[in-house]
């Protein structure tokens, strides 16, 4: 499978299938194996791409673990792949970073599909929202923010695998929160002329539907998906809820480019 260096730095992905690239970057217990449901879902209608951020997965590590340079990862390989019309879909934090990398190179971009996450959008409006959900979603065990108990009771060695994911991995969570840092802003959003959905979960104990809602309103043109029953990880424990919702703002995010054009 393809690396490709990042300023020193090289970068693992995999691409699968043919069709309209979607590219999917991990959280910070992930890495380009936490898509399994997913590229064997998608890969027949798309050009599927994984990847793993640094520190993450097959990929290299670096001194500072600095995770401003993650978004720099997603574009690397967004260029090394001679990805165009994609669309990237973030799960959680990594959703800041596949927002920073489509503001940098929205040429190459369909549209971002924010995952159980604002993407590190700055806005007095939503930010005391996302820190009063940090602070309940705190007081819960790491687990039972990321997966409900009854999918933990129901389907123990799924859960066994979701939570070795990240043995692999060296970078760690605090690696990743500077991702949240810097913006972007709804106007700029708005002024690169990236179009945005969000994609959140009715159960999502770390952000709730309404913070999500609140910041969806905050971005002209932006879309919104809140998926019922939902937990934080969909895309782990209810993977065909999260398909489903992948594929229709996918085609919802190709209708409003066709409109823009």
């Amino acid at each position: 499978m393809p690396r490709v260096d990042n300023d020193g730095t090289s970068i693992y992905y995999q691409v699968h299938g043919e069709g309209s690239p979607i590219v999917f970057v991990h959280g910070s217990g992930g890495h380009h194996a936490a898509w399994w449901q997913q590229v064997v879902a998608l890969r027949d209608a798309h050009t599927v791409v994984t990847l793993d951020l640094r520190g993450f997965g097959n990929s290299d590590s670096d001194e500072t673990y600095d995770s401003l340079n993650f978004p720099g990862d997603i574009v690397a390989v967004l260029e090394d792949a001679d990805l165009t019309d994609a669309v990237l879909v973030g799960q959680s934090i990594g959703a800041a970073a596949a927002l920073k990398a489509a503001l940098r190179v929205p040429q190459r971009i369909r549209g971002v599909i924010l995952a159980h996450s604002l993407g590190g959008i700055d806005a007095p409006e939503v930010t005391p929202l996302v820190q009063a959900d940090r602070a309940e979603a705190e007081k819960l065990p790491v687990i039972d923010r990321l997966l409900t108990k009854a999918f933990r009771a129901e389907q123990p060695a799924k859960t066994f695998l979701f939570t070795q994911q990240g043995t692999f991995n060296t970078a760690r969570m605090q690696d990743l929160r500077n991702l949240a840092t810097d913006g972007p802003t709804p106007a700029d959003i708005a002024a690169s002329g990236l179009s945005v959905a969000f994609l959140a979960g009715e159960k999502d104990a770390v952000i709730s539907p309404a913070t999500v809602t609140a910041a969806h309103e905050l971005v002209p043109g932006s879309l919104l998906e809140v998926v019922p029953g939902a937990p934080h990880s969909m895309y782990w424990e209810a993977p065909e809820k999260f398909n489903t919702a992948v594929k229709q703002l996918v085609d919802a995010l190709a209708r409003q480019k066709e409109e823009v054009a």
